[in-house]
């Protein structure tokens, strides 16, 4: 009886252990800079107003469901080039008018709708 508690109690923890070390390894292969997060969740408040507690929670949430989508240089060349379409005169047309640029873009977008769809995010009116 004793051997029989052993050996489940062994496959158990083998288990949590091998548990422990793949979500380890997944959390730190899209680990994210805290400083890249932190900007996210201000910018993502500042979009889109709402009670400050909660807004701090979804905009936080959001980020978290980006990190589990695309690794962070990934991140950031999806929202280099967003941010780099908003930039006026001939400085963006260099980059609105780099066909290679627009599939990311797309991307960038889609995941970003999804993102907010899923933390609850609603578009400001």
């Amino acid at each position: 009886m004793n051997h029989a508690r052993l050996r489940s109690s062994t496959s158990s923890a083998t288990l949590l252990a091998a548990l422990l070390i793949a979500s380890g390894t997944a959390h730190a292969a899209n680990d994210y800079p805290t400083s890249a997060r932190v900007l996210y969740v201000e910018d993502c408040i500042r979009a889109n107003p709402g009670p400050y507690f909660e807004m701090v929670n979804k905009c936080a949430c959001a980020v978290d469901a980006l990190a589990e989508e695309v690794d962070y240089d990934e991140f950031t060349t999806m929202q280099t080039i967003s941010n780099g379409m908003t930039i006026g005169g001939e400085r963006g047309n260099t980059i609105r008018d780099t066909p290679g640029l627009q599939p990311e873009l797309k991307k960038y977008r889609e995941l970003q709708a999804k993102v907010k769809k899923s933390c609850f995010i609603k578009d400001a009116k």
